[in-house]
């Protein structure tokens, strides 16, 4: 099967949830035989229009910088030279996906939209996003909190599917323990981190006998670390700052609590990892984030909606048996998620094969003139 994903930003541009779920994606296809290109803006050095790294070819769609505004112009004639068997879209940007549906529509190739942030505020009053959300033959989110979004959008309930991500099982199991702190906390220190909420809580109990690592950087860093001081617990806190895998499932194995905070979470991938390596759970709950997803079911974490219910539970928490790995969470496998990814694949095929060719013939003029429409009000 010839996949062709289309992301004007990729992960060698920048490093985001979503940039990193399209590289897992495209390099997990790969592996399995599948021929994968990625439709993107140029982030190679030399004046080749593509460039092949672990078995994805990477396709130039324009050389500017990304956000420049010509890659849904140029999109439709880049997917018609890689004549793909399915699309696979992302939904940064509207138009993008508009010029992707015009493209599948010509090519006969299912539309298939992988929607992994929530919209933000103020975008369901938006027509562009509105029709991007309805034009797909399949929507993919990676939590029930993006889907309903989604739907919210007016994609039709029963093209949205979720498709969490994966995580690799075996290298879980298979990672040394590092005794690094009792409570580990993990994600970019951003405005949405949310790590006041942990430290507050921290502070309440510093009569009981803890340790604390954060670990990630991003530009709220310096703030925490001050709040840290202020409040008298930098002896018993540290940041960790940036750290590759590996390093992140010794520190997930040799603590006992993991703590989520954060008010908006696409997918909580650390959470996820750091559940399977055997930490106790605690997730404060925030309508943007899907965190409480993966506790709600399990007898390891905890959801907690108050200041006083998270400090709680941090207690309660540390005082269960320590585990090494939590087989609860062996559905996620990287191998199952990809099957999933197959499956959708085939769904959007069938749901686009109910489509007449002189709706086909019509679909086009519609969507191709909206493109331009857009293009020009860009």
């Amino acid at each position: 099967m010839r996949v062709a994903f289309v992301s004007e930003t990729v992960a060698q541009h920048r490093g985001t949830g979503a940039t990193r779920r399209i590289r897992r994606t495209a390099e997990a296809l790969a592996d399995r035989g599948h021929d994968v290109v990625v439709c993107c803006a140029k982030w190679w050095d030399g004046d080749h229009d593509s460039f092949e790294q672990d078995g994805v070819t990477y396709r130039a769609v324009t050389t500017e910088a990304p956000g420049e505004g010509r890659f849904a112009v140029s999109l439709p004639a880049a997917l018609r030279a890689v004549d793909p068997d399915v699309i696979q879209a992302t939904a940064a940007d509207p138009t993008h996906v508009l010029a992707a549906k015009a493209a599948s529509l010509v090519l006969r190739a299912p539309l298939v939209v992988d929607w992994y942030e929530s919209p933000d505020t103020g975008d369901a009053d938006d027509p562009r996003w509105r029709l991007a959300a309805s034009v797909p033959d399949l929507v993919l989110a990676p939590s029930e909190t993006v889907r309903t979004r989604v739907r919210e959008l007016g994609a039709d309930g029963e093209a949205v599917r979720v498709v969490p991500n994966g995580i690799d099982v075996e290298a879980i199991r298979a990672a040394p323990s590092r005794d690094v702190a009792d409570i580990v906390y993990s994600r970019r220190l951003d405005a949405d981190a949310n790590l006041e909420s942990l430290l507050l809580a921290l502070a309440e109990l510093r009569d009981h006998d803890w340790s604390a690592v954060v670990i990630g950087d991003g530009p709220e860093r310096d703030v925490y670390e001050r709040q840290v001081r202020d409040l008298r617990i930098e002896d018993r806190v540290s940041f960790a700052g940036d750290q590759p895998l590996e390093n992140r499932l010794s520190a997930f194995k040799g603590a006992h609590v993991y703590a989520q905070t954060a008010r908006r979470e696409a997918f909580p991938t650390d959470l996820l990892r750091a559940l399977a390596c055997g930490c106790a759970g605690v997730v404060e709950y925030h309508v943007e984030s899907s965190a409480h997803e993966l506790v709600e079911q399990e007898n390891r974490a905890f959801r907690t909606t108050s200041e006083q219910e998270l400090t709680d539970a941090l207690v309660t928490a540390s005082e269960m048996e320590p585990m090494d790995y939590n087989g609860n969470f062996a559905e996620y496998d990287e191998e199952q998620v990809l099957d999933e990814y197959l499956t959708a694949y085939d769904e959007a095929e069938d749901r686009m094969s109910w489509i007449e060719p002189a709706a086909v013939a019509g679909g086009v003029l519609v969507v191709v003139a909206l493109v331009a429409l857009l293009v020009v009000l860009l």
